[in-house]
C-alpha cells in the first residue's frame, strides 16, 4: 500500500541520545550540588572534579502520570520526568505505587529535578531494587574519582 503524501508527517522531537553512560543520583543531588542549563549540566563535589551530567539514572516511585508526564518520589525528594510517550518500556510503567528506573537527559535542576525521558522499565517485582538504591547511589559516589 502506498503511503498518502498529502497527509502532515508528525514526528516526535528527537531527544539527543548521550555518549556517556548514565550517573546515577538522587532527586537531593541534582538540587543541591548541580549547575548548568539543559544540555550542559555538571554534579558538583566537594575536594574532586564537577561530574558532566550527559545522562542520568534515577529510580522511584510513580505518585502522578498522565500526558506523557510522571512525577516520582526517591528516597531524597521528588523529580518530575517528561516525554515517557516516546520512550520504549516493557510492562506498563506508569502507575501509581510503581516502582520505575528512569534514564534521561537533565533538563531542570531546581526547584524540582526534571529529565527528558530515554528509558523507563518497571522495577517493582523485586523489593531490593527499592531498598538497595539509596546505598548504590552513595557507594558509587564514594567511588568516583
Amino acid at each position: 500500500m502506498a503511503a498518502d503524501s498529502s497527509l502532515p508527517v508528525r514526528t516526535p522531537a528527537a531527544v539527543r541520545l548521550p555518549r556517556a553512560p548514565p550517573l546515577k543520583v538522587l532527586a537531593e543531588q541534582l538540587r543541591q550540588d548541580a549547575e548548568g542549563v539543559p544540555g550542559a549540566w555538571r554534579l558538583l563535589r566537594v575536594g574532586r572534579e564537577p561530574l558532566e551530567l550527559a545522562a542520568v539514572w534515577m529510580q522511584g516511585t510513580v505518585v502522578a502520570a498522565g500526558g506523557g508526564e510522571a512525577r516520582l518520589r526517591d528516597p531524597s525528594g521528588a523529580f518530575a520526568v517528561r516525554g515517557l510517550e516516546r520512550v520504549p518500556r516493557g510492562r506498563p510503567c506508569l502507575v501509581l505505587g510503581k516502582y520505575v528506573m528512569v534514564m534521561g537527559v537533565v533538563q531542570a535542576c531546581s526547584p524540582e529535578p526534571c529529565l527528558q525521558a530515554v528509558k523507563m522499565t518497571d522495577l517493582s517485582d523485586n523489593p531490593i531494587h527499592e531498598r538497595m538504591w539509596e546505598l548504590e547511589v552513595e557507594d558509587l559516589h564514594r567511588n568516583i574519582p
